[in-house]
């Protein structure tokens, strides 16, 4: 009976340190996104979605960059912009895309890209009057911007203070509502999502900066995995696959 006992106590520690070994082992790297068309978004429009049911310009070259890579992975896509964040900001082993690489945030990730990039505007009802040379005359208007995106961030910081929506899709309707004057939002996809919802008499009336986006990881994913993600869209770029990608969707 004795010898059972051990026997039996033996083969749990057996199978618990496997266990163990193989979660050390794992380098499969959790993947988030957002809706943000189109560079990602979910293939039936709602704010959840798993692996093939995410669509776009970054959720296509991650795959690939992924796949020449030879790391494994999940794709999700969720909702808000804020939790998916946090979540990647503290968890090891998870990442993000697409994110602007700004310089509060350079030390918080580990960066792979340059993926695309985020030209930024203020886009009015094409009836409006409004004409801008530089966004400090945007000052006197209502402008609306997303929550937690790059934008919102930087008009806060210039003391603009928009007036926030939870998702940027909200912007259009509220702008031909009138409930906002401009919206500041990001090129190409401010106008994406605007088409989206039927709305494209809008116009823009300012580019006021830019950002390139990246894929940002956890600062606790090993270099090695970045270096090889890294090396795996230099050699998409160079063969033209990323080119090949963004003129499938533009």
């Amino acid at each position: 009976m004795f010898k059972h006992l051990m026997l039996l106590i033996a083969t749990c520690l057996l199978f618990t340190n496997a266990a163990h070994a193989a979660a050390e082992n794992d380098s499969s790297l959790v993947l988030l996104t957002e809706n943000f068309p189109p560079y990602n978004m979910a293939s039936n429009g709602k704010n959840f979605a798993q692996e093939e049911n995410i669509q776009g310009i970054a959720a296509d070259i991650v795959r690939e960059m992924f796949k020449r890579a030879g790391v494994s992975y999940s794709m999700t896509l969720r909702f808000p912009w804020e939790r998916i964040y946090k979540l990647t900001l503290e968890k090891p082993g998870y990442g993000v895309f697409v994110m602007a690489r700004l310089a509060e945030r350079e030390k918080l990730f580990k960066w792979v890209g340059p993926i695309g990039p985020d030209d930024w505007i203020l886009l009015a009802r094409a009836d409006s009057r409004i004409k801008l040379d530089s966004l400090e005359q945007a000052r006197r208007y209502k402008i609306g911007a997303y929550k937690g995106d790059a934008i919102a961030l930087h008009l806060s910081k210039q003391g603009l203070n928009p007036v926030i929506a939870l998702r940027d899709q909200d912007n259009a309707k509220k702008l031909l509502d009138g409930k906002i004057d401009l919206w500041a939002t990001g090129d190409p996809a401010g106008r994406y999502l605007a088409r989206q919802d039927g709305i494209s008499n809008l116009k823009t009336v300012l580019r006021f900066n830019g950002a390139q986006l990246y894929l940002a990881l956890n600062k606790q994913v090993p270099d090695e995995v970045v270096g090889k993600l890294q090396a795996a869209l230099e050699q998409m770029r160079s063969d033209g696959f990323v080119e090949e990608t963004f003129s499938r969707y533009l």
